[in-house]
């Protein structure tokens, strides 16, 4: 794509994030999006706008167009304007932009939400923005014209360039080119003097660890040491966090580097992480708060120990063996945790006030806090306006805390009563300090890399630890320490020994210097951040290499790196010798040393060298190892057990197999717990039987049983017949199927039955607990599982095959528990199950009269009654086909006399429990068919109701005859039905005089007589009857009614419903899917 514009020239060009557009903007307002191939997209010439600077936004979605004037201009990825970003560093004038960056986001976040919007202006502030709608951005004053800005690869570094104007040591002021870097809360990290007048551009490497400088008609490249979220602790842990493109949240990495293991936890808004010995403290900072931040004090595979909330914002965070310190740029917080102690495990409660264990304080009231006034509290403090001297580092060492502060002073206060000792006048701008092992010296380095020593006058340091201050007749203020005769620049990294004060490790551009005694040794040439320096030994990490790709490790990323005087005893012993290294140890003592004497003496079978160095480094297990192999008469057995006690156990075994003692080899593998090896040896042959063998299985299985994976454990343990842990692997996974086999494989009352069973039960596999619990031989456990999964029927059973005589009870027990509570329905489900039909049939007659009685819909009563009905029905056929009596070769005859003997007591509920629902469906069907306009069938319906007195009022039963009848012009039965209006027991005369009233008024106009009904014979004899009788006056038979329509059923083929046995006539009936009566399916 070539756009050769003769009437402007291009000011800026931007790729989206990724790489797919690309953005020119001119001076005169034009503007062009064209895509990777070269095509142009659109264009669009953004009228009397002069344009400066443009940015895409992270999503590629939006476009931020920078104009002369100063002015931000938001547009959509098509052109159209959205609105102008607020600027906040000037309210007066206008200031012009001098350079803008907004990180695409490409690598992730270090956490949501964070800042990746910056605006430089001439001016030399600097405004950075979580997105285009913040309206409470960060701006800072970088005291720097012609700025250039650009985000690091990930956005966690923000590299400012300009020029400024600085003191020389003449105190001569002169303009001088300068590197600032932010990181995204604009908290200033380093700068970086760049020699020539003016950085014309910059630029980061992919990986961030890189910059190149455009200054004058150079390009100047500088290594950038990024402060990676990471710390090293416990010997061999290192703890790290990186984000992921795409995710919202960080990953959060420890790391075991000697055993390869890595402990993964997933984390929001991890600021800081630092160490000390075998614990590390996380700094995060909770989503729904502005200033409350979380310290968590973790363990080598983050397990927290104990964790604290503070409501401020810390910007430094360090720790010692028993306090927290965390420091904003004016307010101190220090606080004792409390860790388990290594014997019990239980929290190791130091008695102290609870006072002590958190304390705050702003910096500017240190010298008051040894007066013995008491502390103010947070919001007190907050209160207070900001200090004028804020700081910059601490260090908390054993005993003692260090507040570096901007004009170069060091607090030196004393833990953990928080005393001030003295202050110390350094008089240079410091960036981090670093206490040795006994607290005799500071290593000072300043924000241009430089680092001094600075030793301390022993009478400065008070008692530390036991919080006794500063000594008789010296004030808190004095400070006689000094600088030592050293100094060196561009240092990045400090380190001292844990074990010598004399001697630290500094980084130096790309190479590490140990310092002894304030000499040099050689450099060794190295790129890692510094981990440890013990035992005359330094380990770094390769952080670049690791944050390059942090989900693949290798061990090759810890380098370990030997001092001078190790490498030197090596030389000795490897080339010289034996007493000649001994010689120069005696010269040289360090226990590291004699460990080296005592380790080549062993290799070279040299006893008695070795026992001596042993005795001088104190190694008491050594000398034990010693005596062992001295009694060993064989020179290659006693190769093999040194190369097995320096951990060389393939050596070891292989000297073991060319003797032909694959026995001993054995025996070393199982000593170190690789049962691996030791199948196959005992597979190769020769040695060991089928004991060693499942042992060797077995022990496999709990190799991967103690690491969860339970697949392999089953089936190692299925080879080695470990039984119980079988079992209990697949309680673990949730293995019922292979579960329920192991029960049929066990013995009767196994120990593991118990437990199986107990694990059926809690998922509701009633069936197998059942089975389990009757294979241990506890009845009663399985009938009460059977009523805590509600299967009552499974439960009678248990009981009667068992003689169980508690279930009954138990059942009634809680049915009436239930009927206390009003749950009636829940009752009525539990006899059930249990196949108590009687009782649930009774409950739910006694709920049809009560809904009767109350007046509830006539449906709903009729529900109740069909339901009581059904349960009586299955009453009749589980009692028939009793399974005892059954087994037992009882007759059908004696099946009905046993009915008969267990429904004596309730015969006359059992016998007419139909009656109920009959009554109901006649009196909903008749006016079904009223409103139908079928006044017949109504009538009808009606006139069965007579038979019902007992169930529905009398007096709802003839009000609705006599409405219908009137309806349907038989007087007669509607004369009738007055007349029992008129007869009813309990009606007062009011209403009797209103029933007569209306009869009155009804047969003064009409006859009281019926119209001529269809004559009919009786299919019995072959009298003459109506249509609408139901008996026969001459033989007395009584002929079925229709559920249907409530005719009588004279015809001898007809439909009965194979339920509830009430009978149809069989054109009403067809096509209809259910009993009209009963519902059951037909």
């Amino acid at each position: 794509m070539i756009n050769n514009r003769n009437k402007s020239v291009a000011v800026d060009m931007q790729w989206n994030n990724v790489g797919q557009k690309i953005c020119i903007a001119y001076e005169d307002g034009a503007v062009i999006v064209g895509s990777v191939d070269g095509h142009r997209l659109w264009g669009k010439d953004l009228k009397q706008t002069q344009l400066s600077f443009v940015q895409w936004s992270p999503d590629a979605k939006k476009l931020l167009f920078g104009t002369a004037n100063g002015e931000l201009h938001l547009y959509d990825g098509n052109g159209n304007f959205l609105n102008k970003v607020e600027t906040y560093t000037s309210t007066t004038a206008v200031i012009k932009l001098a350079s803008m960056d907004w990180y695409n986001g490409s690598h992730g976040y270090m956490e949501p939400n964070v800042p990746c919007l910056a605006i430089a202006f001439e001016n030399g502030k600097l405004q950075i923005m979580r997105d285009e709608k913040d309206q409470g951005p960060l701006v800072l004053d970088t005291c720097m014209r012609f700025i250039n800005i650009k985000w690091n690869n990930n956005g966690t570094v923000l590299a400012v360039a300009g020029t400024q104007f600085a003191r020389n040591s003449q105190g001569e002021e002169k303009e001088v080119s300068v590197v600032q870097f932010y990181d995204p809360f604009g908290q200033y990290l380093r700068s970086l003097k760049v020699p020539g007048k003016k950085i014309s551009s910059l630029s980061w490497e992919n990986g961030g660890a890189r910059i190149a400088l455009a200054v004058d008609s150079f390009i100047y490249f500088a290594n950038v040491r990024p402060n990676y979220r990471w710390t090293f602790f416990a010997e061999d842990v290192l703890a790290y966090c990186f984000s992921r493109a795409g995710k919202s949240d960080s990953v959060l990495v420890f790391w075991n580097t000697r055993i390869n293991e890595r402990h993964v936890k997933i984390v929001q808004r991890l600021r800081y992480m630092t160490s000390y010995d075998d614990y590390c403290v996380l700094v995060m900072k909770p989503e729904d708060s502005e200033t409350q931040h979380i310290l968590t004090v973790v363990n080598a595979i983050g397990t927290t120990v104990e964790s604290k909330a503070i409501d401020f914002a810390p910007r430094l965070v360090r720790m010692n063996k028993t306090h927290v310190v965390a420091a904003s740029a004016d307010i101190v917080f220090t606080w004792h945790f409390r860790v388990p102690t290594k014997k019990s495990g239980a929290f190791d409660v130091i008695r102290r006030k609870e006072a002590l264990r958190e304390r705050y304080f702003h910096i500017d009231d240190v010298p008051t806090i040894n007066t013995g006034s008491d502390l103010a509290p947070l919001t007190d403090i907050q209160m207070k306006q900001g200090t004028m001297d804020p700081i910059t580092s601490i260090c908390a060492a054993d005993g003692h805390l260090y507040i570096g502060r901007q004009t170069g002073s060091v607090v030196q206060l004393s833990l953990p009563s928080v005393t001030l000792e003295c202050v110390h006048k350094l008089n240079i701008r410091i960036h981090s300090i670093s206490a040795n092992c006994n607290g005799s010296k500071l290593a000072v380095l300043d924000t241009s890399g430089v680092i001094k020593l600075y030793e301390i006058n022993p009478k400065d340091r008070g008692i530390g630890g036991l919080g006794v201050g500063s000594p008789a007749g010296m004030t808190p203020t004095d400070s006689t320490g000094r600088f030592l005769d050293f100094e060196r620049k561009d240092v990045w990294d400090v380190k001292w020994a844990a074990d010598n004060p004399e001697v630290l490790a500094i980084m130096e551009k790309n190479k590490m210097f140990v310092i002894r005694n304030n000499d040099l040794e050689e450099p060794v040439p190295c790129s890692g951040y510094l981990c440890s320096f013990d035992n005359l030994q330094v380990k770094a990490a390769m952080l670049d290499e690791i944050f390059r790709d942090p989900e693949n490790l290798s061990k090759d990323y810890i380098v370990t790196f030997d001092s001078k005087l190790l490498r030197e005893t090596r030389n000795i012993l490897n080339q010289v010798g034996l007493l000649e290294g001994l010689q120069h140890v005696e010269e040289n003592q360090h226990p590291r040393l004699w460990k080296l004497v005592a380790d080549t003496a062993l290799e070279k079978l040299d006893f008695g060298v070795a026992q001596k160095a042993m005795v001088r480094s104190l190694n008491y297990k050594g000398l034990q190892f010693l005596k062992k192999l001295q009694k060993l008469d064989d020179p290659l057995k006693q190769q093999a057990e040194v190369a097995a006690y320096f951990g060389h156990f393939d050596v070891a075994e292989k000297i073991y197999l060319e003797q032909d003692r694959k026995d001993l080899a054995i025996d070393l593998r199982i000593q170190l717990g690789d049962w691996f090896r030791v199948v196959q040896h005992i597979k190769s042959g020769g040695v060991g039987d089928d004991v060693m063998l499942d042992k060797a299985w077995n022990s496999i299985g709990d190799y991967y049983f103690d690491r969860q994976r339970w697949n392999q454990a089953i089936t190692y343990y299925g080879h080695g017949r470990h039984t119980d842990r079988l079992i209990e692997c697949y309680l673990i996974s949730e293995d019922y199927d292979n579960l329920e086999k192991a029960v049929s494989s066990l013995p009767d009352n196994h120990a593991s039955l118990r437990s199986i069973a107990e694990k059926f039960a809690s998922v509701g596999l009633c069936e197998q607990a059942v089975s389990a619990f009757i294979k241990c031989g506890d009845v009663k456990a399985a009938v009460d599982t059977c009523v805590h999964l509600n299967k009552w029927s499974t439960a009678i059973d248990l009981a009667e095959v068992h003689k169980f005589q508690e279930i009954e009870a138990l059942l009634a027990k809680y049915a009436s528990y239930l009927l206390e509570k009003d749950k009636q329905i829940s009752a009525i489900e539990l006899y059930r199950k249990a196949n108590y039909c009687e009782k649930s049939a009774k409950l739910l007659y006694e709920m049809a009269e009560e809904a009767a009685k109350s007046g509830k819909n006539p449906l709903r009563v009729k529900k109740f009654y069909v339901l009581a009905a059904l349960e009586v029905e299955r009453f009749h056929q589980l009692t028939k086909s009793d399974k005892t009596y059954n087994s037992n070769g009882v007759s059908a005859l004696e099946g009905l006399l046993a009915e008969d003997r267990r429904s004596s007591s309730n015969a006359k509920f059992l016998d007419n429990v139909w009656r109920g629902a009959e009554a109901y469906h006649f009196y909903l069907l008749s006016q079904r068919h009223f409103y139908s306009g079928n006044l017949g069938y109504a009538m009808r319906a009606a006139l069965h109701l007579r038979n019902y007195e007992d169930i529905i009022s009398p007096r709802i039963i003839y009000s609705l005859l006599a409405i219908v009848a009137f309806q349907n012009s038989h007087f007669g039965v509607c004369s009738n039905a007055f007349i029992k209006l008129e007869a009813l027991a309990g009606s007062g005369p009011e209403e009797q005089e209103a029933f007569e009233n209306l009869a009155l008024s009804i047969f003064t106009k009409f006859p009281v007589s019926n119209p001529d009904s269809m004559e009919v014979p009786c299919t019995n004899c072959g009298y003459i009857l109506l249509d609408r009788d139901t008996t026969c006056t001459n033989c007395h038979y009584t002929f079925p009614t229709c559920i249907v329509s409530g005719r009588p059923i004279y015809e001898s083929v007809h439909f009965m419903c194979h339920v509830c046995k009430h009978r149809a006539i069989e054109s009403e009936i067809a096509g209809m899917s259910c009993c009209p009566l009963c519902h059951s399916t037909l």
